[in-house]
């Protein structure tokens, strides 16, 4: 009854109401946190006298002096150095967050690659995509990270920062930010040269591209943290997120890798025709496209480095690219007058996002959907031209993440918004892609040849057949079904 009387519009009591709310004296947050807790269940249950609202009102009216005066009372002021330390614990705090996200790939990067290869490799799959991480994180501490971010007076390799230690609270989340980087450019061998590598020689591969190959052209581009800088950096050279430093390189390496070890047995008939092995779990692969679409939020956005205004441009364009990739490989494909496949969409959409990565701070909405929607209806193409030569891409990698981050890479330069189709900022983007090819492609050609000389990298045709989850780690992904198999397969001259 009280409570009504306060709150009627046409009352006195009213009328001080909506005063009182109005000013920063904390009256209308009093009565309403009281209001909340004296209806709880806890609080009804105590045997213990209730105030009615009319009651607290002139409780109120008679401190509103008091809770004016301490309102209106002068508060220090924080100091400039203050709102700095402020602004690097939230800029701190993001860099972490987005992070995690760019960690969370690596779960997406799993799902999707065991869903593309057959259910006797799955286990397989996944232990790459994990000890991806794990070796990675420590060949990055150890080297990866100081040859990418260290000082770099010469501009082709940082010479500080190796195994941080004693370092500042950015300077480590820096680190860990840069750490999940290196382990998405290796994994991208895993699922290209998926059922037929064997995985201690895989492992060897993963640790010198992110210990070596990815840091070394990284430090071309993005290093250092100091006042030196790499001489593709120098040029003006544009690649905001990584189409070439991250996906450009890891996709040359996973090309390399694939002409090492050549092709899965049956994958092509003695007469060179293409012949389709079928992956074991399409929802799986979904679901590794939506993690994986996700965690790009935080690998785009959070290579701002912390809070900005330029947040919300780079997320919307992340999502455009994506969005438009998926639709320009369905495109393609009703032009081809093809049957709209999930696997390849999935693939467009990721070609999309790979597309706008180098892009996604420079370019506007409108050229962000067109790169995506290009690099989608490229991933398309590509597959078929590396089918046609004989290679076998279990996931489609080197379509997606070389040609999608070579065209990202030009696409950054074309689109720039402070200078569109500025052939001067276009031949350093072609020059930047050059060097990644020769770089990521020329090195890791010859890091695998030299492992499957000493070690090979391919498993043997027996293992091939039995499938690694049991030759290679005696597990089974789907024990229910697999029993029967295990004894099959027989070795071949």
């Amino acid at each position: 009854m009280g409570e009504a009387f306060i709150m009627s519009g046409s009352s006195t009591w009213g009328a001080s109401y909506r005063l009182w709310a109005q000013r920063d004296t904390g009256v209308g947050p009093l009565l309403a946190t009281y209001r909340a807790v004296s209806q709880t269940p806890a609080v009804n249950a105590l045997y213990m006298p209730r105030i009615s609202p009319l009651a607290l009102s002139l409780l109120i009216v008679l401190l509103l002096p008091s809770l004016s005066q301490a309102a209106s009372a002068p508060s220090p002021l924080a100091t400039q150095a203050d709102v700095q330390n402020l602004r690097a614990l939230v800029d701190l705090l993001w860099l972490v967050m987005a992070g995690a996200l760019v960690f969370f790939m690596q779960a997406g990067f799993a799902f999707l690659e065991s869903g593309m290869a057959r259910a006797k490799n799955t286990v397989n799959v996944v232990m790459k995509n994990y000890c991806d991480m794990c070796f990675g994180a420590v060949a990055f501490w150890l080297v990866g990270y100081g040859l990418m971010f260290g000082d770099n007076p010469s501009g082709w390799l940082g010479t500080t920062g190796f195994a941080m230690h004693e370092g500042t609270g950015m300077g480590y989340g820096h680190l860990f930010f840069q750490m999940m980087f290196a382990a998405t450019s290796a994994t991208i061998v895993s699922g290209a040269i998926a059922e037929r590598a064997r995985f201690s020689t895989y492992i060897v591969g993963s640790v010198v591209i992110t210990g070596v190959i990815y840091p070394v052209y990284g430090s071309w581009v993005w290093g250092s943290v100091g006042e030196s800088q790499g001489w593709l950096r120098a040029m003006g050279f544009i690649d905001f997120a990584g189409s070439s430093v991250v996906h450009a390189v890891g996709g040359w390496a996973a090309l390399a890798a694939l002409i090492v070890v050549g092709p899965r047995l049956g994958r092509f008939g003695p007469d060179g025709k293409p012949r389709q092995i079928l992956g074991h779990n399409l929802p799986m692969v979904s679901l590794g496209a939506f993690i994986l679409w996700i965690g790009w939020f935080g690998f785009n956005a959070g290579s701002t480095g912390g809070l900005s205004q330029d947040l919300g441009k780079i997320a919307l364009n992340t999502h455009l690219g994506g969005a438009c990739g998926a639709l320009g490989a369905i495109v393609v494909l009703m032009v081809m007058r093809r049957k709209l496949l999930l696997t390849t969409t999935l693939n467009g959409s990721i070609a999309g996002l790979v597309g706008v990565t180098a892009g996604c701070q420079v370019m506007e909405p409108m050229y962000a959907a067109l790169a995506g929607a290009v690099a989608g209806a490229l991933s398309v193409l590509a597959a078929d031209m590396i089918e046609a030569l004989g290679i076998d891409d279990v996931v489609g990698a080197v379509s997606v993440h070389v040609v999608g981050g070579v065209w990202g890479t030009l696409a950054a330069g074309l689109f720039n918004h402070a200078k569109m189709f500025d052939p001067t900022q276009l031949a350093v983007q072609a020059i930047g892609c050059f060097a990644a090819f020769l770089w990521g492609f020329g090195v890791s050609f010859a890091v695998y040849k030299l492992i499957d000389r000493i070690m090979p990298l391919r498993a043997s045709t027996l293992d091939e057949q039995r499938g690694l989850d049991y030759t290679e780690h005696y597990e089974l992904g789907y024990p229910e079904f697999q029993q029967a198999g295990l004894n099959r397969g027989k070795a071949h001259e």
